[in-house]
């Protein structure tokens, strides 16, 4: 399991016996004893990834209510009797990794890890922690829709463009998009349906100096309309290094959250393209922009990018879109 910054928090003699025991055990553990539990939750919320409170779940619950946010940020929490007889993963048990604190902390004190949430106890796939892993983006309300009828069905359709290497328990795959509850794909076609969303987009670009943030959006939105591509399938832009210090072009990736890759000549003079373009060549020495540098980021574990759509130039902007290889796995 992925290790996580970790609190312990406990309040009585006992409590904090077992507390020292398992900070011995537990990496990356910090014991908290100080203060009392409100005030150490409340002070150190945004600090660590998850909390083991060796206490009553009665005196946990009230003093986490004030700081509850939402499951995709909050920090798990698992809460032990002080006889380490019950781990009980009390919050953000999937997306927070607490079902898997709650087993290490049981195996570590020889008792029972309390798992409470649906999929796990009928032996179905986390619909949310497979996605956040796969690198699947979506709505807060499509991951409860879906899992709900996950597990009311038992089974999901799932419809999906890409390629399937295998599906987790429960996640059936489908041929057609009527038959599906449940669509994975980049393209942006499926309205009023359920989609998850890949994260496997590189949009390369190249530009004039001085080009303003505006352009590149109205540029992009333009482009992905034309491809019928989802921008929230967007991994990152890719560029020359030559434009690391262009503002319009860095203001517009800090917007959308996105990061750059930025390529030398030398690395982009490299790449096999269709077409050298002579402009490239004269501005910066290089055979093009848009497309190697999109190829050059798209690559992913020694597998070759491929570009689904080849330059398209505006008056100050070009832009080229490569798929990263993505290939959907039962492994969560």
């Amino acid at each position: 399991m992925k290790v996580m910054k970790t609190a312990i928090i406990a309040i009585t003699q006992g409590g904090k016996q077992l507390a020292q025991k398992l900070q011995a055990k537990l990496p990356q553990a910090t014991l908290l004893t100080e203060k009392g539990i409100s005030q150490n939750l409340a002070s150190n919320w945004g600090s660590f990834g998850g909390f083991v409170c060796v206490m009553a779940t009665g005196i946990v619950v009230r003093s986490l209510a004030p700081l509850l946010g939402d499951k995709r940020s909050d920090p798990c929490v698992v809460v032990v009797d002080e006889k380490g007889r019950h781990a009980i993963s009390l919050l953000s048990g999937h997306l927070g990794g607490g079902n898997e604190l709650a087993i290490q902390v049981a195996e570590i004190l020889g008792g029972e890890p309390v798992i409470t949430t649906a999929s796990d106890t009928l032996g179905l796939v986390s619909l949310d922690l497979w996605a956040k892993r796969q690198k699947l983006c979506g709505s807060k309300e499509l991951f409860v829709e879906a899992s709900a009828t996950l597990v009311n069905q038992g089974t999901l359709k799932v419809y999906t463009d890409l390629a399937v290497e295998s599906l987790p328990t429960g996640l059936q795959q489908v041929a057609g998009v009527d038959e599906a509850d449940l669509i994975i794909s980049n393209r942006d076609c499926f309205q009023g349906r359920s989609v998850l969303c890949p994260i496997n987009i590189v949009v390369g670009t190249g530009c004039n100096r001085h080009t303003p943030p505006i352009e590149f959006e109205e540029a992009l939105t333009e482009l992905f309309a034309d491809l019928g591509l989802n921008q929230q399938a967007i991994k990152n832009l890719a560029s020359i290094d030559k434009k690391n210090d262009e503002v319009g072009l860095l203001e517009f990736a800090k917007d959308r959250g996105w990061p750059i890759d930025f390529f030398s000549k030398d690395e982009i003079n490299g790449v096999a393209v269709a077409e050298v373009s002579e402009a490239a060549m004269k501005a910066v020495g290089a055979i093009g922009v848009a497309e190697p540098c999109a190829l050059l980021s798209g690559a992913f574990k020694n597998k070759i990018s491929n570009l689904i759509s080849r330059k398209r130039k505006w008056q100050n902007i070009t832009m080229a879109v490569a798929l990263v290889p993505f290939t959907l796995s039962a492994q969560a």
